[in-house]
């Protein structure tokens, strides 16, 4: 190998242990022992690569010095193909690397560095459909227009860097991840659904007392039809020519903000969607319920108390709260903070109160953002603003159905659309629905006040 791709090397070594290491941030956890294991094979040939590098630089340094002239460089701009010159070796074809890539990364990124370095062959690949880079046409989607020439649509992501968008998605500060996730393959799926209770004396399977020898009592299944039809969240990219040859900003701008944005869309619809073309959010489903302001003492505007908490809490049947989170806009954040009961309203903190809120790692606590009776609270911009339906929200969201189109993001590439502008874009396509599993709130056995796997607190 030259030195100059012994050097490529350490830059494609230093990516992959990037990656290894990005994945596990985004998981928030450590290394794993293959993980772990893998970076360490890194570390190892990063140094002998980098022992090999300096052991040829003195060997060239010293053929420099007893040469006369120094022998001739092949200028960058080389074909790879052409006839080798004295002394250098030829670099092996794109085409011949990318069949000999030994670890998963690799495999994973179809031979290419990076995002940016992936990018950048697809323009140019695109402005001249004579000579395209091997690594794209043995890895072209098959059913894409014609993609051989790159003249009717774009190139398959690799799988890499498809993974990074749905992980943004799917990520830890995303609600999706919480929810009941169902993938389909076609447009639409139907589940059957039983929104019975254990305690209804009439429609669906019912259980009796019954006397010995007697006539047992019939019952039979209540069942309905759910159907979910798949909606589209979108992000188009335009990115520039100019732009496109900076493959660094390219890679990190791209991927970064096209999954931000997803990201938010779809926690939005989670919270507020209005089922038209879009999700059926919690606040606007028929089963969501409300717990009223406190009257007595009357409460003031934009607060949030510790009883409302109670009163929220009382409101979730007893088998979700072990499942349920608060949802809450960052607005609430100082009342959280100071939460206590105190008389009626718990709008201070006294010598002896009994506090409501554990901070992150305080008995044991992990979640990030600490926890309001013992359940984790998630920071999230969806809640609306303080003192409004929707700044607080205790959710079960096991109980709520999101359908995920197979495949997850879908990522095209395409220099047409803005041809005459020299701009390329990049267009993700994630394919979902989702709304709460029931329609309706719970009624009890015994007490007036409805249940719900979804609570929200009344405008104050």
């Amino acid at each position: 190998m030259t030195i100059a791709e012994l050097k490529a090397r350490l830059v494609e070594l230093n990516e992959v242990g990037k990656a290894i290491q990005a994945k596990a941030d985004a998981e928030k956890r450590e290394l794993n022992a293959d993980e772990q294991k893998e970076v360490d094979a890194i570390f190892a040939e990063f140094e002998q690569v980098e022992a090999d590098i300096s052991r040829r630089e003195r060997l060239a340094a010293q053929e420099t010095r007893l040469s006369a002239p120094a022998p001739r460089q092949v200028p960058p701009s080389q074909p790879q193909n052409a006839a080798p010159v004295s002394g250098i070796q030829n670099v092996e074809p794109a085409g011949l690397r990318n069949s000999r890539l030994t670890t998963i990364e690799e495999r994973a990124r179809w031979g290419f560095r990076d995002f940016g370095e992936f990018c950048s062959s697809v323009r140019q690949a695109a402005n001249n459909p004579s000579n395209p880079d091997a690594r794209l046409i043995q890895n072209a989607l098959s059913t894409y227009g014609s993609e051989g020439v790159g003249a009717d649509g774009g190139f398959a992501v690799p799988p890499e860097w498809r993974s990074t968008i749905m992980q943004a998605v799917q990520g830890e500060e995303a609600l999706m991840s919480r929810t009941d996730i169902q993938t389909v393959s076609g447009n639409s799926i139907t589940f059957p659904s039983d929104e019975s209770t254990a305690w209804q004396t009439a429609g669906g399977v019912l259980a009796y007392w019954d006397a010995e020898a007697s006539t047992m009592t019939q019952s039979k299944p209540a069942l309905k039809e759910v159907t979910v039809k798949l909606h589209r969240v979108t992000a188009l990219v335009p990115v520039t020519d100019e732009l496109l040859e900076d493959t660094a900003a390219l890679g990190s701008y791209v991927s970064r903000k096209a999954g931000e944005k997803i990201a938010y869309k779809v926690n939005d619809a989670i919270i507020s969607g209005t089922g038209a073309g879009q999700p059926l959010g919690i606040l606007n489903a028929p089963g969501t319920v409300s717990v009223a302001k406190e009257t007595v003492p009357a409460q003031t505007a934009a607060t949030f108390f510790g009883v409302n908490a109670a009163k929220m809490m009382a409101r979730m049947p007893a088998s979700s709260f072990g499942r349920s989170v608060w949802l809450v806009n960052q607005d609430v954040i100082p009342f959280i903070l100071q939460l206590s009961f105190v008389g009626k309203l718990a709008d201070s903190t006294v010598a002896g109160a009994g506090a409501l809120y554990l901070p992150p790692n305080g008995m044991a606590n992990s979640t990030p953002y600490g926890s309001l009776f013992g359940r984790p609270i998630v920071v999230t911009e969806a809640c609306k603003t303080i003192g409004t339906v929707g700044d607080v929200i205790l959710a079960d969201l096991t109980q709520y159905l999101s359908v995920v189109k197979s495949g997850g993001v879908r990522s095209d590439t395409s220099i047409h659309l803005w041809f005459d502008q020299n701009t390329t874009a990049f267009r993700f396509v994630l394919r979902m629905n989702g709304q709460p599993w029931m329609s309706s709130s719970i009624t009890r056995a015994s007490g007036s006040n409805a249940l719900s796997h979804f609570v929200t607190l009344a405008t104050r």
